[in-house]
């Protein structure tokens, strides 16, 4: 008999529902509603159109109702830092901000005013990014606080499906409050920023049942009896949880886009000085593994030069850019894409080409150059924190799990990152993330014996492209990129 399970899966772009069905060790996922995640700006902030998400998830979960199959359960994955607030009676507190509102630097320097940044990543192992929800409650107004609940986007959205308040650990290990050693929410932190006690709902573990569906929304979607279960409320956990990893065999994932993230999973968290100066952070995975990851400079750089183009009237067609690339000479130009006149908008093609003239390289004056000079240079890059990553470890990676690959760019990208990475690089599908969501569902309540037996599914279940690395000449090119990166460079990176 088939099993059910609805992935609710929310993106800072966009979000969907999501159909799985388990039958007979087949696992099928089917994208059932698709929707935009358009922040609003309202009264100077940017803030999240939490009510239009919600009548989205409630529309999907109506189109899945109509399918007229038992659904089993529902569960809810979403990006980290930003979160929702919730008054006594259940009633969501606005507004929600976005992460790239301005407050959180003031937020970060509130709390660095009070906490100095070495104490806090001792305490949590986080990234230092003015966009965690440590430095977002730094710029919060106690009054908004004093009678709240805190719950990240995911596990807000599990809250309002079944209405008890709980935080999946995958979530709570990215807000910067949350301490891996002891597995507990940092009460020191709690006390630096004189937080209510009552504030951060009690934790629990992926795979953790909340209850059946609220009445009012079982009635108002037409699915009965549902038990919403808390899948990896993190989406990158989640994704994690659905790849078809050889356990024995040391793999590292990186996921592609605006930013680049890079990471490998562990037993223990790594707190050093040394993580710490590199900026690597530490979070939980599906049952209690450690994501030890890197956040670094991402196609961004790429976007604001399409945003450049467009503006003068040079638009061009994605597969022609990506032609125009691939015809341009290799590592012609290359750029550090960590240095900071990257990080910001503007003339982003201007930038690259005053790049390449302070440092006595070719200067990209046409699109094919400048995305070509782009692309390698993030290839390198993320050769530079794997070798980092290897070296803060111990552990040499075979095998890279290539997240968000199937986009316009991505054919050439991901050529450029196999052959900087020299080791094969796996294509994950698109929807990896609703695919680990699922699997954490079956594996609650039984439908799926052991995180083995998921990978095997998964395995038999979806094709994954396998990319080899061929050639050599990177070596060099990484050698000279090398050169670019200044102590003061690496220290912001």
């Amino acid at each position: 008999m088939s099993k059910y399970y609805v992935a609710c899966d929310f993106g800072v772009e966009s979000g969907r529902v999501a159909l799985g069905t388990l039958d007979k060790e087949k696992l099928t996922v089917s994208e059932v509603r698709r929707f935009q995640n358009s922040p609003i700006e309202e009264k100077g902030s940017l803030q999240w159109n939490i009510p239009e998400l919600y009548e989205e998830t409630l529309a999907g979960l109506r189109e899945i109702s109509k399918y007229d199959e038992p659904v089993d359960s529902i569960s809810c994955d979403s990006w980290a830092a930003d979160y929702l607030l919730f008054g006594n009676d259940g009633s969501l507190i606005t507004p929600a901000y976005h992460y790239d509102d301005p407050r959180g630097e003031a937020g970060m320097k509130e709390v660095m005013s009070k906490t100095p940044w070495e104490k806090i990543y001792a305490e949590t192992g986080g990234q230092k990014t003015a966009a965690n929800t440590l430095f977002q409650l730094g710029a919060e107004k106690s009054r908004r606080l004093k009678k709240a609940q805190l719950m990240p986007i995911a596990d807000g959205f599990n809250y309002i499906l079944a209405g008890v308040a709980r935080i999946e650990l995958s979530q709570a290990s990215a807000t910067q409050l949350y301490n891996p050693v002891t597995k507990a929410w940092s009460n020191s932190l709690i006390q630096a920023l004189r937080l209510p006690p009552n504030l951060l709902p009690p934790l629990v573990a992926a795979g953790t049942e909340l209850g059946v569906l609220r009445a009012e929304i079982a009635e108002a979607t037409g699915l009965q009896d549902a038990r919403v279960i808390t899948s990896c409320s993190h989406e990158i956990a989640a994704a994690l949880a659905g790849l078809p990893v050889d356990p024995n065999e040391n793999w590292a994932f990186l996921q592609l886009g605006r930013s680049g993230l890079m990471g490998i999973e562990l037993p223990d968290p790594v707190i050093t000085d040394v993580s710490r100066d590199l900026n690597f952070a530490n979070a939980l995975g599906y049952g209690g593994s450690i994501r030890f990851s890197k956040q670094m400079a991402g196609l961004w750089i790429l976007d604001e030069c399409k945003r450049f183009w467009r503006e003068k009237d040079k638009l061009i067609d994605e597969n022609l850019m990506m032609h125009l690339a691939i015809s341009a000479p290799p590592f012609e130009s290359l750029i550090n894409p960590e240095d900071p006149r990257f990080q910001t908008p503007g003339d982003m093609p201007l930038k690259i080409q005053a790049f390449c003239r302070e440092t006595r390289q070719e200067i990209p004056r046409k699109p094919g150059p400048t995305i070509r000079c782009i692309l390698e240079s993030l290839a390198l890059l993320y050769r530079k924190t794997m070798q980092e990553m290897e070296d803060v470890t111990g552990r040499e990676i075979e095998r890279v799990y290539l997240l968000n690959g199937t986009t316009t760019e991505s054919s050439l990208f991901n050529t450029f990152i196999t052959n900087s990475l020299q080791v094969p690089v796996v294509i994950v599908p698109e929807n990896c993330t609703v695919i680990g969501n699922v699997v954490v569902q079956a594996l609650a309540q039984g439908h799926i014996k052991s995180p083995e037996q998921a990978r095997e599914i998964v395995r038999n279940s979806f094709q994954m492209e396998t990319m080899t690395p061929h050639a050599t000449a990177w070596d060099a090119a990484y050698d000279r990129l090398s050169t670019f990166f200044t102590p003061e460079t690496e220290s912001k990176a």
